[in-house]
C-alpha cells in the first residue's frame, strides 16, 4: 500500500511539472478533399507492425487507428531506419503505389549496393495526379517526403542517362521519369531541413541512435510479451537479419557496418553538409501546400551564456541537446542554440533560401507556411514517446486530429 501511494505521488507531480498538452481540434462542417495521409517515420524509426503493441506514432496510442476511426484515411509507411533519403523515397514510392524497390540503376551502382529491393502491395495503387496524398513526416521523415516530392515531379537526369546509354537495363521505375503532380501537400514534424549539429560527426550520431533504438525496443518490452521484427531494412547492403538473429545482436552488427563509411546514409543526410547539398536539389513547388511544426525544449542560462536542456526534456536528448545549445561555426550563430534536443529551430521551420510565412488562417501554395514554436516539446514530444506520454498522462492524439482536420480543409484540385 506505501509503494502504491508513492507511486501516485509521483504520478501527480509528474503531472505538474509536465501537463497534458491542450491542443483543440475545430473541423470544418465539412471536408474540401479526402487524400489520405502517408505517415512518414524519422531515423531509427519502425513500422506498425514490427514493435507489437508500441508505436513509432504514438508510443501506446496508435495514431494510425485513431485517425482513421476519426475520418481521415491514414497509412503507416515502413522504410529504412538508417537509409539515405534517396533509398527511403524509393521505398516510400514501392510502400504507396505498390511494385518492387528500385534503389535506381546509377544511384546502386554509384553507392555499390543492390539495385532492387523489397516487393510491396501498395496502399493506394490508384495514386496519380487525380488521387493525390498528404504526406506527413517526422524528424527525417520531412527530408524523406520532400525527397519524393522532387522525384515525383523533376524525376532523375542520372537514372534517364543511364538508362539511355544502357537499353539493355532492366526497365527503370516510373518515379524517376518525373512530371507527376502526385502531392498535394506535405507537413514536416521537428524536422532539420538544414541539417543538425549534432549529426555532423559519426562519434557523436552514433551512440545517440544506437541508444534509440536500444531504449525504445525496452519500452516496447513493458507493453508486450511478443517478439520484435525491428528491421533496419537493409538488404541491398547485405545486411539482411539473420531468422533467430537477437535484436541486440543485430544491432551491433549493423553499427559496425562498412555500410557507415558510405554517403549514401541517413548520418550525412542528416548534416548540415548533407542537408545543404539535399536543399540544391530539392524545389519548393508552386502546386504543394508546405507545412511545418517546431519544438524547443531548452532555456538561455545566465550562467553558461548558453542554451540548456529544460528538466522535462527526454534524457536521452540531454547530450545532444546541451551540444546543440552551444554550437557555433562560420556560419551558424546563437539563433541555432533552441532546439528540441536534436534539431535547432531555425533548422525545422523551413529550408534556407525558401520562401516561407508563419502559418496563417488560410494557408498558400508554394511556400512554408511555418506554425509557432511549441515550447516545452522535445523531439519525441511529436510523436508521442516521452515520459508522460508513455505512462499515460498525455495524449498526442488531439494534435494530429488537429493537422489532420487542416490537411482535410485544404482545397482540392483546381
Amino acid at each position: 500500500m506505501v509503494h502504491v501511494s508513492k507511486m501516485i505521488i509521483i504520478l501527480f507531480l509528474l503531472f505538474l511539472l509536465f501537463p497534458e498538452r491542450n491542443v483543440s481540434a475545430s473541423p470544418g462542417e465539412f471536408k474540401t478533399n479526402d487524400y489520405p495521409i502517408i505517415l512518414i517515420h524519422g531515423v531509427g524509426g519502425w513500422g506498425k507492425e514490427e514493435v507489437s503493441n508500441f508505436y513509432y506514432w504514438g508510443g501506446i496510442h496508435d495514431i494510425e487507428n485513431y485517425l482513421n476511426t476519426q475520418g481521415f484515411e491514414t497509412y503507416t509507411a515502413a522504410v529504412g531506419p538508417v537509409s539515405s533519403n534517396w533509398d527511403r523515397a524509393a521505398e516510400l514510392f514501392a510502400y504507396i503505389k505498390g511494385g518492387t524497390v528500385d534503389y535506381g540503376a546509377a544511384h546502386s551502382l554509384q553507392h555499390h549496393h543492390l539495385r532492387f529491393g523489397k516487393k510491396y502491395s501498395g496502399v493506394k495503387t490508384d495514386w496519380n495526379a487525380v488521387n493525390r496524398v498528404h504526406l506527413l513526416g517526422h524528424s527525417m521523415g520531412g527530408q524523406t517526403s520532400r525527397m519524393l516530392l522532387e522525384l515525383l515531379k523533376s524525376g532523375s537526369k542520372e537514372e534517364k542517362d543511364f538508362h539511355n546509354k544502357n537499353p539493355d537495363a532492366e526497365q527503370m521505375s516510373s518515379l524517376y521519369d518525373g512530371g507527376k503532380d502526385w502531392v498535394h501537400s506535405i507537413t514536416t514534424l521537428a524536422t532539420p531541413h538544414d541539417g543538425s549539429p549534432f549529426a555532423n560527426k559519426l562519434e557523436n550520431f552514433m551512440p545517440f541512435l544506437k541508444g534509440f533504438v536500444y531504449k525504445y525496443i525496452n519500452l516496447a518490452d513493458l507493453h508486450s510479451n511478443e517478439s520484435f521484427n525491428y528491421d533496419f531494412k537493409l538488404d541491398h547492403w547485405g545486411l539482411k537479419r539473420e531468422g533467430n538473429e537477437p535484436v541486440y545482436s543485430y544491432v551491433e552488427r549493423m553499427f559496425n557496418s562498412p555500410f557507415w563509411k558510405t554517403k549514401d546514409t541517413s548520418q550525412y543526410d542528416l548534416s548540415i553538409e548533407g542537408a545543404k547539398e539535399l536543399n540544391e536539389k530539392m524545389k519548393t513547388y508552386s502546386d504543394v501546400y508546405y507545412f511545418s511544426y517546431t519544438g524547443d525544449a531548452t532555456f538561455h542560462s545566465p550562467l553558461t551564456g548558453y542554451n540548456v536542456p529544460l528538466p522535462s526534456m527526454n534524457p536521452l536528448l540531454y547530450p545532444s541537446g546541451f551540444y546543440i545549445g552551444r554550437y557555433e561555426n562560420n556560419q551558424l550563430g546563437s539563433s541555432w542554440w533552441p532546439n528540441d534536443g536534436l534539431v535547432s529551430v531555425p533548422s525545422s521551420q523551413y529550408p534556407n533560401g525558401h520562401k516561407a510565412q508563419p502559418a496563417q488562417s488560410t494557408s498558400e501554395k508554394g511556400v512554408w507556411n511555418y506554425h509557432k514554436t511549441q515550447y516545452r516539446w522535445d523531439h519525441a514530444d511529436f510523436i508521442g514517446l516521452s515520459l508522460y506520454d508513455t505512462v499515460g498522462l498525455s495524449d498526442i492524439r488531439a494534435f494530429y486530429r488537429e493537422i489532420s482536420v487542416e490537411l482535410a480543409s485544404l482545397p482540392s484540385l483546381d
